[in-house]
Order: structure tokens, then C-alpha cells, then sequence
């Protein structure tokens, strides 16, 4: 079966756990789903069922038994979720709607594993447990969104295949709106869901600009920039890897175990905050010297037309 995507997720790229864990277990799943005909978005609903049975879990993590059996669920979801997209590209039935699915379900399960949390903490430490698990939650987004961004960004100027996310911003409104209703419903959402991406990862229209500009003028050097731009933030993109849900899963099993929770809030508020600021200024760092090593350190941006994204 041909697939206009590769099945598995950028190698040079990912993350470790799911390089040498996650997805090759996803993998093996994946072609039984296809030879029994189940939709991607079934099985991004089954993860989040099992994201969701873990918040469950770890509402009684006092006991060691609940948080190990939380562990092995979500890591049951972690598969799913890898499975999903495996699945969507095997059998070339992406979408806009299956996107906002597997967003909603990523949100979901850490919905409900925090929740669970704040439950419990909420006995010994009142309404402040929610206010911390919330201010996590939001730090949680933020950071999420930008590494993800970090991969998109990658995959599509560094290797030049399509982005739906990409795709999301440059269609006409116009396109969109002559579609079916759920579909221009699934558009807008994922629209403004990619839109909230960018933003929170500082993805300049600048820098956007100018690359398209540079392989536009010089398609001879289309290879070459490529190249230049995998060399530059390969290694950024790996770092960004820290905040992948993976993290973030082994962590609140480890403080969990340790019986203390709510320290894996806090981590996430000021570590998580500290981690995505440092890397962020790292990145415009590494945006300058891109152009730099093309040559076109002192060129102003071109001011090309946004329109078609309106």
C-alpha cells in the first residue's frame, strides 16, 4: 500500500523513548488496524480511553499499585497515539478532523491523569492544589505546542513535505467555506488550534518570509538550503524533545511513585518555563545564523502577500 508520507515519524528527530520504544510498538500494531479496517480516529479514541482510565488510577496514588497500573496505561496511550498517525499515513486518510481529533485526545488524557491528581491533592492542600495543577496544565499547553511546532517547521522546510499544518494557514477562507459544514467546522478549529502553535513556539512571519523567498529566487539551491536548514536545527529540534509528552509521563509517574505529586507541578511551571524560554532564545539565535550561512544575513525581508491566509 502506498502512502504519499512516510508511516513512521521523522527518525533524525525524534525522541528516544519513542524512537526505540513507543513506536516500534505502535509499528507492529499498525497494519493489524489496517487489515481489520480500523479508522484512525478509532484508535485515537481508544488512547484517550486509556489516557482517561489512568487519570482514574491516579486519583488513588497512595497506594504504589494504582500508579504503576496509571504508568502502564498511559504508556498503552502513548502507543495508540503513535499508532493513529501510523495509521492515518499507511492508509492516506489524514485529515483536518483527524488532527483536532488526536489534539483533543492528547488533552484529554492529561486532562483526566490531572484532574485525578488534583482530586486527591485538593484533600490535604484545599483549593491551592487546583490552582497549581491548572497554572501546570497551561504551561503544559504552551510548551507542548511549541515542540510540536519545532517538528512541523522541520518536516516541512527541512525535508519539504507537506504540512497539514502548513496547509491550515495558506488555504483560502474562501476554500474552506464552500466545504460540508462539519468539514468547514473541523477547518476552523484546526485553523486556529495551529495558529496557537505557532504563536506560543514564536514562529515569525519574518523568517517564514524570507526562506520562501530564498527558494523561490534559487531553486538550483533548493537541495542545498534544505540541507543547510536540517544541519542548523536538527540539534535544536532533538533538544526541544524534553517536552514531549513521553517527559511528562515518566514524571508523574516518578513523583507519583515518590508520593509527591504536586512537585511535578511545579517542576512543570518553573523548569518547564525556564527549559522553553532558554530554548526559544536559542532558536532565534539559530534563525540568524541559518541566513548567515546562506549569505543573506544583511537582506530585508520581502514583504510577500499574506493574503492567501486570510
Amino acid at each position: 500500500m502506498e502512502t504519499a508520507e512516510p508511516v513512521r515519524r521523522t527518525l533524525e528527530i525524534e525522541e528516544v523513548t519513542n524512537l526505540y520504544f513507543i513506536h516500534p510498538i505502535a509499528s507492529r500494531l499498525t497494519p493489524l488496524f489496517a487489515a481489520l479496517r480500523i479508522p484512525p480516529n478509532a484508535v485515537s479514541v481508544a488512547g484517550m480511553v486509556f489516557g482517561i482510565l489512568a487519570g482514574v488510577a491516579y486519583h488513588h496514588y497512595q497506594d504504589p499499585r494504582n500508579v504503576i497500573a496509571a504508568f502502564v496505561l498511559m504508556i498503552a496511550w502513548h502507543v495508540m497515539d503513535g499508532a493513529d498517525g501510523q495509521l492515518a499515513r499507511l492508509t492516506n486518510a489524514q485529515s483536518a478532523t483527524g488532527k483536532v481529533l488526536d489534539g483533543i485526545c492528547d488533552y484529554v488524557t492529561f486532562i483526566a491523569v490531572y484532574s485525578g491528581l488534583a482530586l486527591s491533592l485538593s484533600g490535604q492542600y484545599g483549593g491551592e492544589a487546583w490552582i497549581l495543577v491548572i497554572a501546570a496544565g497551561l504551561c503544559h499547553i504552551l510548551q507542548s505546542a511549541a515542540y510540536e511546532v519545532q517538528r512541523q517547521e522541520y518536516n516541512f522546510w527541512g525535508l519539504g513535505r507537506k504540512s497539514a499544518e502548513f496547509v491550515a494557514l495558506t488555504v483560502p477562507r474562501r476554500a474552506i467555506a464552500a466545504g460540508p459544514p462539519m468539514q468547514r467546522l473541523a477547518d476552523f478549529v484546526h485553523r486556529a488550534y495551529v495558529r496557537i502553535q505557532f504563536l506560543a513556539a514564536g514562529v515569525t512571519v519574518e523568517f517564514h518570509q524570507r526562506l520562501t523567498v530564498a527558494l523561490t529566487a534559487h531553486p538550483d539551491r533548493d537541495a542545498a538550503i534544505r540541507e543547510q536548514y536540517r544541519r542548523t536545527f536538527a540539534p535544536l529540534v532533538r533538544q526541544w524533545s524534553v517536552m514531549s509528552a513521553n517527559y511528562r509521563t515518566l514524571g508523574i509517574f516518578v513523583f507519583a511513585l515518590a508520593g509527591a505529586p504536586q512537585y511535578y507541578f511545579w517542576l512543570e511551571i518553573v523548569g518547564g518555563s525556564v527549559i522553553s524560554v532558554a530554548l526559544l532564545r536559542k532558536r532565534q539565535a539559530r534563525y540568524r545564523s541559518f541566513f548567515e550561512g546562506l549569505g543573506m544575513a544583511d537582506e530585508p525581508p520581502v514583504a510577500l502577500s499574506m493574503r492567501t491566509a486570510e
